[in-house]
């Protein structure tokens, strides 16, 4: 059973910068899938960026030139470097994984991954 620990969320003024961090554990498999999602108060949950193990990124375009993402293989994490956070970056952000490489096409699509962690909340104050 893959387990996902989330840290680094927290309260951070607008144009700030907070890391997210993501260990992935209880998976045998070196080829995966590893990103973020986000879920704000009454909207749907969507993409923010994801990772395969290759290292192919995805971001949404909300958050392109702002956030990077990235991870280190040999730990399992993947981390979320978020800059110029702007107030409506304020969300539940909850790391995902699924132990395979899977398409551009289909990193939006939640029903791709298979673990997602607890979640950790994102305040940006304006």
């Amino acid at each position: 059973q893959v387990q996902l620990v989330e840290s680094g969320g927290g309260l951070v003024q607008a144009g700030g910068s907070l890391r997210l961090s993501c260990a992935a554990s209880g998976s045998s498999s070196n080829i995966n899938t590893m990103g973020w999602y986000r879920q704000a108060p009454g909207k749907q949950r969507e993409l923010v960026a994801t990772i395969t193990s290759r290292g192919t990124t995805n971001y949404a375009d909300s958050v392109k030139g702002r956030f990077t993402i990235s991870r280190d293989n040999a730990a399992n994490t993947v981390y979320l470097q978020m800059n110029s956070l702007k107030a409506e970056d304020t969300a539940v952000y909850y790391c995902v994984f699924t132990p395979r490489r899977i398409i551009t096409s289909q990193m939006g699509v939640a029903g791709s991954y298979d673990n997602w962690g607890q979640g950790t909340q994102v305040t940006v104050s304006s």
